[in-house]
């Protein structure tokens, strides 16, 4: 157990090889109920929530999710988020812990509408249950027929005879459901998660294999690939950004960027050398300083040592040598596609 952003977080239960194997090949289970929620209502709420985000909320139908930001006025991320749409006057979004007081307050200062906002994740207690068996898991809990329920869609019904918002996403890169309960009810949840997954034998997760996971599918952990210094073009996330909406919260900045062109940009990297470039890492182009480490790990689903980094946008693509400094001495890495693992359909 390690403090998370004053949360008391599991990095391990039996190992995170173990629990990583687990969600690639049959199924995991993490209470992330540290995860915020906030929920915007009112006949406005939803230009509020696309006037904050900088994805198209007038796209989506009710029952559908999507991935976007929430961005300061110079185009640095406040947050990266899940905003679900509820009803037409109401839109419910994950924002990450740490996070979650600093993203209401955000949303609040910018509410020019006629809308209310409220912080509310003392409400809410979620679980994720990922991996290849995690329908067939969580069937044996619900009437709710989980097939139907499409990729980033979700629906509000029952499991185990209470109330659940039911969401088919996950950050593991594999199928699966996240599921937000009464935090009464989380205990007991968890338990009945764990039984009816016993069959597939169903592990409990927690932070490391979280890590090493979402580092495979190559998904954003706040802090690390992003944060008010990073814009979505240079953190690869351009497709959650919708220019033509119309005015949003650092869409100035973005068009500026985007006419300009931007100077660094994430890129995915394979160590050649012996070591892992970890966080806060130095990369060197020819010997001289040119990027960081944003993340590192080794990868147990590709049995090699992988990692992100930032470097000047001509160098960010496949095939580049670089070296990384590890206790001051150069290793060396090549840039790689990414994600570096995708699943099969």
């Amino acid at each position: 157990m390690v403090d998370f952003g004053g949360w008391d977080m599991p990095v391990q239960y039996s190992g995170i090889i173990e629990e990583h194997n687990a969600v690639r090949t049959a199924v995991g289970m993490f209470d992330v109920s540290h995860m915020g929620e906030i929920e915007i209502r009112g006949p406005e709420a939803a230009q509020l929530a696309e006037f904050v985000t900088t994805n198209h909320v007038a796209k989506l139908k009710i029952g559908q999710a999507h991935y976007s930001g929430l961005l300061y006025p110079h185009g640095g991320f406040v947050d990266d988020i899940l905003v679900h749409k509820v009803a037409d006057d109401h839109y419910f979004l994950c924002v990450n812990a740490s996070n979650q007081d600093k993203d209401f307050e955000h949303i609040r200062s910018v509410n020019r509408f006629d809308s209310q906002v409220e912080n509310a994740g003392d409400r809410y207690a979620q679980l994720a249950i990922q991996g290849p068996r995690a329908r067939a898991t969580l069937q044996k809990l619900t009437p709710v027929d989980l097939a139907a329920i499409r990729y980033y869609w979700f629906t509000d019904g029952e499991v185990a005879g209470v109330p659940a918002r039911i969401a088919h996403t996950g950050y593991t890169g594999e199928d699966g459901f996240e599921i937000y309960v009464a935090p009464g009810e989380a205990q007991r949840m968890w338990n009945l998660v764990m039984e009816a997954g016993a069959e597939f034998c169903i592990k409990p997760c927690g932070l490391g294999a979280r890590n090493t996971l979402r580092l495979e599918a190559k998904m954003a952990l706040y802090g690390h690939e992003i944060d008010a210094s990073i814009s979505p073009f240079e953190a690869d996330l351009a497709w959650i950004v919708k220019l033509d909406k119309g005015d949003f919260v650092g869409r100035e900045p973005l068009l500026r960027q985007r006419e300009a062109g931007v100077r660094r940009k994430l890129v995915g990297f394979e160590m050649r050398g012996r070591g892992i470039g970890r966080e806060g890492y130095e990369v060197r182009l020819d010997g001289a300083p040119a990027g960081w480490v944003t993340s590192g790990s080794p990868s147990p689903t590709l049995n090699k040592n992988i990692g992100l980094c930032y470097l000047p946008v001509a160098h960010a693509r496949p095939g580049e040598a670089i070296e990384i400094m590890i206790r001051n001495q150069p290793v060396g890495a090549v840039t790689v596609e990414t994600p570096f693992y995708k699943r099969a359909k």
